[in-house]
């Protein structure tokens, strides 16, 4: 008994140091939205972004999924030079003031952007503008719903308070993760731009 007890706990540890492994190097794998951490407590984060660009497509009454179809599409090459274009990190997610997503945003590699980033067959696919600038972000684990999204909202804004910050605009929330991943080791963030 205490030798298949023993064989399973190790099983067990090789699976998770597997899954592991292959959550980090598939992350690893996709070019992300460039940034330099200024200040860093813990989960919390001030970070200076560069500006970017990005294709952003309406995710407003919980149109997820559809949402990302949408910019799949579009990085598949229904654009205009028929350009295949690779995937990044994070999906940026902008939302209303209390936490409710609206867009859904690809960060388009920095070398497309740079050569000229193609217009959209979709008239669904916009390309926008992330401007550079500081950000405060805070990072957790799990899946994305609306209870997880506005506490941790909330826990942002009580961090920037008494850290005597004030933001402006409205949140973003980050997902860094394919949707495979495990809640456990799944990467997201919810930022606030910090004011001038």
């Amino acid at each position: 008994m205490k030798v298949r007890r023993v064989a399973y706990i190790t099983s067990g540890i090789l699976l998770l140091t597997g899954v592991a492994a292959f959550v980090t190097t598939s992350r690893a794998g996709y070019e992300s939205a460039a940034y330099e951490v200024e200040e860093k407590d813990g989960k919390f984060e001030i970070r200076k972004y560069e500006e970017h660009q990005l294709a952003s497509t309406s995710t407003a009454g919980g149109n997820r999924n559809g949402g990302f179809g949408t910019l799949f599409r579009y990085i598949s090459g229904e654009n205009e030079e028929k350009r295949k274009i690779a995937m990044t990190t994070p999906v940026f997610m902008p939302a209303s003031e209390e936490g409710e997503p609206q867009e859904m945003q690809f960060v388009v590699p920095s070398d497309v952007a740079a050569s000229g980033t193609p217009a959209p067959n979709s008239a669904r696919v916009k390309i926008k503008t992330m401007p550079a600038g500081r950000y405060a972000a805070l990072r957790f684990p799990g899946q994305l719903n609306a209870k997880t999204q506005k506490a941790k909202l909330v826990e942002l804004r009580l961090l920037l308070e008494e850290k005597k910050l004030k933001s402006e605009g409205a949140p973003m929330f980050a997902g860094y993760d394919p949707p495979w991943t495990p809640g456990p080791m799944r990467r997201n963030e919810v930022l606030l731009r910090i004011a001038d």
